[in-house]
């Protein structure tokens, strides 16, 4: 094989070993859906920052990079203690993203990646829940995320706990970054991989 090819062949492969969406469920994207008003009985959770995580794993070439939201708020409404009959939503504080590379960390807030100073929020609202998913999860969550200025629908597994006075939400799936319009490939001799690992882990207090 000739060096360029036997270099090439190298690339793809570890570009295939080394993807967080290996083994993982993939969200399902479409576009963005109607939102239905919280009904006036729910009950009402609140999230943050301060006792939950919104973390994510992306990859390039040479490996994996994790990272993570510092900052966020959010709510979960339950009618009836009925997750179907529930909702979620999110508003995150891109530019308090950070990873385990102070460089990298830096260059995802640039227009070539995030463009933090253009686009520093993202939010999800949940347009459904509905209980059965992919690979037995006990629940699939359809939403509108919104992220570097581009809103899709998303459908990921999810498991819901509920106890009385706190909701626990978690889930980890893929999303495809070029979705979002995302597209910068990295640096030719190290591209960066398009699926990006979410890893939600979610604990809502009862309000008041």
């Amino acid at each position: 094989m000739k060096p360029a090819l036997l270099v090439a062949s190298t690339l793809v492969l570890a570009a295939c070993d080394n993807s967080p969406a290996k083994d993982k469920a993939r969200a399902a994207t479409a576009e963005p859906a109607a939102v239905a008003a919280v009904h006036d009985s729910a009950a009402k959770y609140t999230f943050s920052n301060a006792g939950s995580k919104i973390e994510f794993v992306g990859a390039q070439v040479t490996g994996k990079r994790d990272g993570s939201f510092q900052t966020f708020t959010g709510n979960v409404n339950l009618v009836d203690n009925n997750p179907e009959k529930g909702s979620v939503s999110a508003e995150i504080d891109v530019g308090s993203l950070k990873t385990d590379d102070d460089d990298l960390t830096a260059h995802l807030k640039t227009p070539e990646l995030l463009d933090v100073s253009k686009y520093p929020k993202a939010t999800f609202t949940s347009t459904s829940i509905k209980s059965g998913g992919e690979r037995g999860a006990a629940y699939t969550v359809t939403g509108n995320l919104q992220l570097h200025g581009v809103t899709k629908s998303v459908s990921f597994p999810a498991t819901v706990k509920i106890n009385g006075v706190a909701v626990d939400v978690d889930a980890e799936f893929a999303i495809n970054r070029k979705d979002f319009g995302i597209v910068y490939p990295g640096m030719p001799n190290d591209l960066i991989k398009d699926d990006v690992l979410l890893k939600l882990h979610v604990r809502a207090g009862k309000a008041g």
